[in-house]
């Protein structure tokens, strides 16, 4: 999965990072969710991160979720 599979249902995909990260400000996420760098610096701002374990959760999360939607088409097809 990548960052613009998740900007194609942001509200979806911002209700799971919110569940993880219950610091994340809603009102600024018109304008991060465009750019992943500036959602990674405003994760590290809130969460008390760096920007490295920032991006590292990010990249997680996208990890995470791509695994979520294999095995759910997986047992789809089957």
């Amino acid at each position: 999965m990548y960052w613009s599979d998740l900007t194609q249902n942001w509200s979806l995909w911002f209700s799971k990072f919110k569940a993880q990260f219950p610091n994340l400000d809603e009102a600024s996420m018109p304008f991060l969710k465009l750019d992943r760098s500036r959602f990674e610096a405003h994760l590290a701002e809130t969460h008390d991160m760096t920007l490295n374990e920032a991006r590292e959760a990010v990249d997680g999360f996208l990890y995470i979720e791509t695994l979520a939607r294999d095995e759910h088409r997986e047992r789809a097809e089957a």
